[in-house]
Formats: structure tokens, sequence, C-alpha cells
């Protein structure tokens, strides 16, 4: 997506393109396929979904035909994780490579302990009690409670005399991977019935798809699953410079 003297250009093939997908099972597939991918046009040409569908679909609410509805598909199928994860922008991560992104965006740490080493804020720290809790063993405990991102900015006490910036830290927590957006719902007022816009419902990936696969990289050094990343990337996009691939994937720690 591109601004032309004022007016945003959506790329993309052309309807008859026998390239296009089609269906947001298509969509899936390839993303199974290419492992991992933006919702949106970059500096790396041909690596999103906008450019491999059509341009004159995008924000018309036709589930069949819509990427924008798609995306709440998918978050809700959790065939593979949807969220904010390419340089604070929207994308997809197929199973096999979230324990990758996973090992190199988290450092190797589960967030409790990586509050706990003075990493993590307190504003995360709270948003995460959320969704985070203890057994009575002491032990890791993921709750399963839906929570609207509209309602966890209340809950947490953010907003206006409140805590600042909440979607910079929900942002941020997607990018480390301690959240993914698993659906989309409406909010309802207190007749029950449904209003505005669709709004978000996040969970830690452990709670979708459990500790054993998100953290199954973790036995390597975080630097060799960024390296794995952006081999990937770079094999999938010979011509794509480091500058557009760390853009989007992040950038080798200052101390590798």
């Amino acid at each position: 997506m591109g601004n032309e003297n004022g007016t945003w250009i959506m790329k993309g093939l052309a309807w008859d393109d026998p390239y296009r997908i089609r269906t947001w099972q298509e969509l899936v597939n390839w993303v199974n396929e290419v492992g991992f991918l933006p919702l949106f046009a970059n500096e790396i040409e041909g690596f999103s979904v906008e450019e491999h569908t059509s341009p004159d679909y995008w924000w018309t609410g036709d589930t069949a035909q819509d990427p924008w509805e798609w995306r709440e598909i998918i978050a809700r199928s959790k065939e593979v994780a949807y969220g904010k994860f390419f340089g604070g922008k929207a994308g997809f991560i197929s199973r096999e490579w979230l324990p990758y992104f996973v090992n190199f965006r988290r450092n190797g740490y589960d967030f409790d302990a990586r509050y706990a080493d003075g990493f993590a804020n307190l504003r995360e720290k709270i948003i995460m009690d959320f969704y985070l809790g203890e057994d009575s063993r002491g032990e890791m405990l993921w709750k399963q409670d839906e929570i609207l991102s509209t309602d966890l900015k209340k809950m947490a006490g953010f907003g206006k005399g409140g805590l600042k910036n909440y979607p910079g830290i929900i942002t941020g927590l997607q990018m480390q991977l301690y959240l993914v957006i698993t659906d989309f719902r409406r909010r309802k007022n207190k007749k029950g019935d449904e209003y505005g816009m669709s709004v978000s419902v996040m969970f830690p990936p452990e709670t979708v798809w459990g500790y054993d696969l998100v953290t199954s990289a973790y036995d390597e050094e975080p630097m060799q699953s960024w390296q794995k990343i952006y081999d990937h990337v770079k094999n999938l996009y010979p011509n794509a410079n480091d500058g557009a691939i760390t853009g989007l994937i992040g950038k080798r720690s200052k101390s590798d």
C-alpha cells in the first residue's frame, strides 16, 4: 500500500491472474508454504498478502473476497499466528516458524523471567498479568478468559488520567511474541446489542498452541533463530537488501 499524491493505492494482482490468492484458506496454505508473511506491501517486493490479492476488494466487508476480513477468519481459525509481527505491522507466521520468532524476539525468555531480570517494564507486566498466573504448585498458568482489547485497556488502567501508550505496549508484546491476536469481536451495549467495529482478542501463543510447541526453539541461541529467519527471507527474495529484511524481522543483537 503506497501513498500517491495523498491517495492510498493498493498493490495487487488482476482478478483473472492465475496466481491471485482467492480464498482465506489459500492464504493460509501460502503462509504455511513460505513460513511467514506481512499483510501489507513493504520494501521487499512481493513479500506481502497485499501484492498477491485483488486490490479491488479490500475493506469491502465481503468475507469471501476481502483480505481484511480474511485476517479475522484466519486469526479465529488459529491455523497460523496473526498479529503485529513485522516492524510493528500486521502479518502471519506459520506454526513451523513460530518457535524461531519466539526464541529470537524473546531472547529465550518466558515473560515472568524477562520481568524478573529487568527486561520488561511495569506496564507490560500489568497487561500480561491478565493472561498469566500460577497454579497451586507455583507453576506458570495461562489463563483462558477472553478479553476484548478495548476492555483490557480500561481494566489495566490505561487511558485518560491513567497509564500511557496502550497501543505501543500492546504492539511491543506482539512483536516479542508474548501475545497474538486470536479473534475479533464487536462490543456490546448494556442491552447486549453489538455495535461499532470489531476489536481484537489476544492470548499468549502458549494458550493457543501449547508451551512445548511455542518454546521448542529455546534450546538454540536466539541469534541462531534470527539467522534461520534471515536466511529464509534471503532465499525467497535474493535481491532483498539487508536493511529491508532487518526492518521486518528485526536486527541482530549488538552483542552478537
